[in-house]
């Protein structure tokens, strides 16, 4: 079951792993057999040694980029929310949407991402 409390708790996870880079922070969100997709049509990291490896391929430094969120909609089954990443030199949309288990890790994510223009 999908609610509110558990996407607040699994985002703040994320960005605690995010911050991190630790594989253990990172590996506990993700279900043994989820699906991560960093764009909608791009190959899946699969599996959560795959999802570790792949965010680790290309992580951010720490404390690198600030990250606000709000739901779109959370059911039972899948929770949309949209974010604002900002970096020194970029920010970027984000649309989330999120599948979690029963014991609230991840077992699919998708990740629609838009960086805004430069002025």
């Amino acid at each position: 079951m999908t609610d509110l409390d558990t996407v607040t708790t699994w985002i703040a996870g994320y960005v605690k792993a995010w911050n991190s880079n630790d594989p253990e922070q990172i590996g506990a969100l993700f279900t043994e057999d989820a699906d991560y997709y960093t764009e909608p049509y791009a190959r899946a990291w699969h599996g959560r040694q795959g999802i570790v490896e792949g965010w680790l391929a290309i992580k951010d430094e720490p404390g690198a980029a600030t990250f606000e969120w709000h739901p779109v909609s959370v059911t039972g089954d899948v929770a949309v929310v949209q974010g604002i990443t900002v970096y020194s030199d970029k920010t970027f949309s984000n649309l989330w949407v999120i599948r979690l288990a029963a014991d609230g890790r991840c077992r699919e994510y998708t990740e629609w991402w838009m960086e805004h223009p430069r002025e």
